[in-house]
């Protein structure tokens, strides 16, 4: 019984929140790196270009790119097993349709990989989390299929350069988030569904594509899918909200679908054919989808949704979607999040009776803002309560569901830029950075009392949740 001997225990972080040099060694701008700073409820700008006037938070983030060493280091003394990363794409391939790569991108991350191997930590390497090269908008972004073959090309470029050191792979961070915040999730600025169904497509089957390709180049990897765990009740017993509900699940898990079935659901199809939207498939597209099935889920879990009659299925934001129902029986974090450890089980419990795959949670975490005391210290108990309790619920979807649950890397382990805001003071980490919300501070790394607390979680594997 509890956590499996080889449980991969860790923290997640994405390389435009985090690594900051955004020009350094040769690196081309990204999606990320025209996203200005923005606050709860006001959705972030996007500039054209760079506006020399204006304060973009991922530019100097928390210099993880510099500091890195430093970092995992400090990992390591929590005894991570795992850690969840990405490559920044426009490291690799400044304008993502460069003919050769940027040969100190690559070496950059062969560095970091290099250092989690000496602390024994597994890295877990995301290709695309949220930074689509600036320099493929002039095709469309994924809306052409020319974006496909550049993706490719970077995949084969890293999965034959890094063989050997990195065996753990997710193509696309919280691919449905294409259905929320298309910008984010793949650099697409018209959000009509034919658009962005087709931009889904595309990404659907450059994912399949990498998978045969990383299976070809090494045995040993394991290639997974990413899905922001949207995940609802209804709002009363009523059929039409739980109608709705049904709505709103098949809206977001035909993602997944697609990426562990290797074909779109039957009423998937009867949606486009109402609505009039094509899918561009091209002959023996359905053949690689198909042989492109991802060996595993990985998923965030950050809350439930309430949905019912009234709600809106035309959604926007990143995890806080509105379906104009808040659930009366769960407390809220400070920005506005249902706090819902059951729902973690019960998430687990649905992705698994559905596609039968290993499941990992690579995100998981409460936002929330840190005070720093005047001795230094930052007491933050809320932080392991909200951990605490969700562990809970995933040891319950183990021990007595039967869930074969791979591995929890929670979100994020150092404090990073808030991907929704921008901002700093959306703290999730173990650590504290000294950084404001304009950019300002000497970026030193302080450990909070959560640091101690998952060091035991780890220690005992999931045993020792005291405080």
């Amino acid at each position: 019984m509890g956590f499996p001997k080889d449980f991969m225990w860790g923290g997640a972080t994405a390389a435009n929140q985090c690594e900051g040099a955004y020009l350094t060694d040769g690196k081309g701008l990204s999606t990320a790196d025209v996203m200005l700073a923005s606050k709860h409820g006001v959705p972030r700008e996007i500039t054209d270009g760079i506006d020399r006037n204006s304060f973009y938070p991922s530019h100097q983030a928390v210099d993880h790119y510099h500091r890195y060493k430093e970092d995992i280091a400090l990992f390591a003394e929590m005894g991570f097993k795992c850690y969840r990363l990405s490559i920044a794409w426009s490291r690799i391939f400044p304008n993502g349709d460069d003919d050769e790569p940027n040969e100190e991108g690559l070496r950059h991350y062969e560095e970091v990989f290099k250092t989690c191997a000496e602390y024994g930590i597994e890295p877990m390497v995301t290709l695309s989390h949220f930074e689509t090269p600036l320099g493929l908008l002039k095709y469309g972004s994924w809306a052409n299929r020319k974006v496909v073959d550049f993706f490719l090309q970077y995949c084969r470029t890293v999965f034959t350069r890094y063989k050997g050191i990195v065996r753990y792979w997710l193509t696309f961070n919280e691919i449905n988030v294409m259905s929320t915040k298309p910008w984010m999730a793949g650099g697409i600025v018209a959000e009509d569904e034919q658009t962005t169904m087709t931009a889904a497509f595309h990404q659907f089957l450059a994912s399949a594509k990498a998978v045969q390709i990383a299976h070809e180049i090494d045995s040993d990897n394991k290639v997974g899918m990413m899905y922001n765990g949207h995940v609802a009740y209804p709002a009363s017993p009523d059929p039409e909200d739980m109608q709705a509900t049904l709505d709103f699940t098949h809206k977001m898990l035909f993602y997944c679908d697609v990426q562990c079935r290797g074909y779109y659901p039957n009423h998937k199809l009867k949606e486009f054919e109402r609505k009039g939207i094509m899918i561009p498939m091209q002959e023996g597209d359905a053949e690689d989808l198909r042989a492109g099935t991802v060996d595993f889920i990985s998923f965030s879990y950050y809350m439930t949704h309430t949905v019912g009659k009234k709600t809106d299925m035309n959604f926007q934001g990143l995890n806080g979607v509105k379906t104009g129902y808040k659930n009366p029986h769960l407390a809220t974090s400070e920005w506005g999040w249902a706090i819902d450890p059951m729902g973690l089980r019960y998430l687990l419990n649905l992705l698994f009776d559905r596609y039968q795959l290993p499941l990992m949670i690579v995100e998981n975490g409460l936002g929330a803002i840190d005070k720093v005391e005047e001795d230094g210290t930052i007491k933050d108990s809320y932080r392991i309560e909200y951990l605490r309790d969700h562990i809970l619920a995933m040891k319950k979807a183990i021990d007595i569901d039967g869930i074969p649950v791979m591995g929890y890397t929670m979100w994020g382990p150092i404090d990073i830029i808030a991907a929704s805001t921008g901002e700093m003071k959306k703290r999730y980490g173990f650590i504290h950075v000294d950084v404001d919300d304009e950019g300002n501070g000497t970026r030193n790394r302080t450990k909070k009392e959560s640091f101690y607390w998952y060091k035991k979680v780890i220690e005992s594997n999931g045993e020792n949740l005291t405080w």
